[in-house]
């Protein structure tokens, strides 16, 4: 193999030109000889060595163009392959011969490749669409357990921030549990204390630049086990309804019937006293059962809230004039950013002002009638991962049984009907959203927090 004088393999043109040298030297050795036998003058010998040289180089030159240029375009498409451009192609390569047949095994080449990179773009496309869409959350760590893919879904679910959180460990996000749990084991994220949500995990392993991968899909079944609660209540409360309904009815109306005729039946030996008693009685009966019929009717409509009429609202309004509507205690909102939520203003108005009352109720409680002045409830907003966090704080009593905070029926009040809670809950799941309480951890009282998706 020839060297160079370093010891390294000379480059192709060299060892190219060397061969054109070697394949001429026997022509000028034949032609000089030849001069010297014919006793060719030196005028004669040094003109025909000029005319070969030349033609030799012209040769040469033309030979080399011949030869490198072509294999010089097929290394400037094998680069622009390497370099994942495949817009290169040889021009003019056609079959019968070695450098053609090898420029349009190339060309195939960047083809396929070309198709495969397409096809591997649209896979990763489509991919990422249906992560970005799917309300379930998924992560995928790599072998040292970073962080490398996160749909919204888990951004919401934990916090997570993009780009900030990518390429952080499972311990630095407080996620190292999660990596623990079991394949169709079960994961609840605390990080929402009472109203922490319950997944189901599925794990699947896959390789991304030959490097193994986890994928974690978690399936929040605390939404479904919320869903079969909430039908479940209302098949009661329609069969209950039904039946009561069927009983006070009647009742109201004969117990009216009595009062509205005593005057006239009610005989001298009857006395004034005993009058007064029945009419007294059946005031009570009519009015208990108008009572009882409001109460029912208030849990119907838990049972057949409509579908939400969802429009653009700005966030703001819609807050201050759940504000203006509570004259017991002067309640502060605290200005967050001008954000818009899409929501049926109506119900989510509705919603508010339950949970806005409760926090004046428990608020007044605690400070007494003595010191109403000392009752605090506020409103405020803040933007998170994409959501708009609603906070309603109080300075109340704070909560003694979270557990029965969204049962129908449950109640802590004198005069309470415990649709307030499971109503406001009920809105929010509608609108794709979620509400918790929780006790303050700057002192005492309990904060109840909205968590809406932002409009567009």
């Amino acid at each position: 193999m020839p060297l160079g004088k370093t010891g390294r393999r000379l480059s192709f043109e060299r060892r190219l030109s060397l061969w054109m040298v070697a394949l001429a030297l026997p022509a000028v050795v034949l032609g000089g000889w030849l001069m010297v036998v014919e006793h060719a003058s030196i005028t004669a010998m040094v003109a025909a060595v000029m005319v070969f040289a030349l033609a030799w180089l012209l040769a040469a030159s033309s030979l080399m163009e011949l030869i490198t240029r072509p294999m010089q375009t097929l290394a400037n498409v094998v680069a622009a392959l390497r370099e994942d451009d495949f817009s290169f192609r040889a021009r003019g390569a056609r079959r019968g011969d070695a450098l053609g047949d090898l420029a349009l095994e190339i060309n195939a080449l960047a083809g396929t490749l070309q198709a495969q990179r397409s096809s591997a773009l649209e896979a990763l496309t489509l991919v990422e669409r249906v992560m970005s869409s799917m309300q379930s959350p998924v992560l995928a760590f790599d072998s040292l357990g970073r962080l490398r893919l996160h749909n919204a879904a888990a951004d919401r679910a934990f916090g997570l921030v993009r780009p900030a959180s990518d390429g952080k460990s499972a311990e630095e996000l407080g996620l190292r549990v999660l990596l623990d749990v079991a394949d169709e084991g079960q994961y609840s994220n605390s990080a929402k204390a009472n109203d922490a949500t319950r997944y189901v995990v599925r794990r699947a392993t896959f390789r991304l630049r030959g490097a193994p991968h986890l994928l974690l899909v978690l399936s929040d079944v605390g939404a479904a086990l919320r869903e079969e609660e909430r039908q479940a209540w209302r098949r009661l409360i329609r069969v209950l309804g039904h039946e009561i309904n069927n009983s006070l009815t009647p009742i109201k109306s004969i117990a009216g019937s009595l009062r509205g005729r005593l005057p006239e039946t009610a005989g001298v030996e009857s006395g004034p006293n005993l009058n007064r008693d029945l009419q007294r009685g059946l005031a009570v009966i009519e009015d208990r059962a108008a009572s009882l019929n409001r109460f029912l009717q208030a849990y119907q409509q838990l049972s057949s809230l409509p579908a939400p009429r969802l429009e653009a609202v700005p966030l703001r309004l819609l807050l201050e004039r759940v504000v203006l509507l509570e004259l017991r205690v002067a309640v502060r909102m605290i200005a967050g950013p001008e954000v818009v939520v899409h929501v049926d203003p109506d119900q989510m108005q509705q919603a508010l002002i339950n949970l806005q009352q409760n926090a004046v109720d428990a608020a007044l409680e605690a400070a007494g009638e003595a010191s109403e002045t000392d009752a605090e409830v506020s409103v405020a907003w803040e933007v998170e991962a994409g959501q708009v966090a609603i906070r309603i704080t109080d300075n109340g009593l704070g909560l003694l049984n979270p557990v029965n905070l969204f049962v129908p029926f449950y109640t802590t009040k004198p005069k309470g009907t415990g649709i307030g809670l499971a109503l406001a809950q009920q809105i929010l799941i509608v609108h794709k959203g979620s509400v918790g309480l929780t006790n303050r951890e700057d002192g005492r009282g309990c904060v109840a927090e909205v968590r809406l998706s932002l409009a567009g």
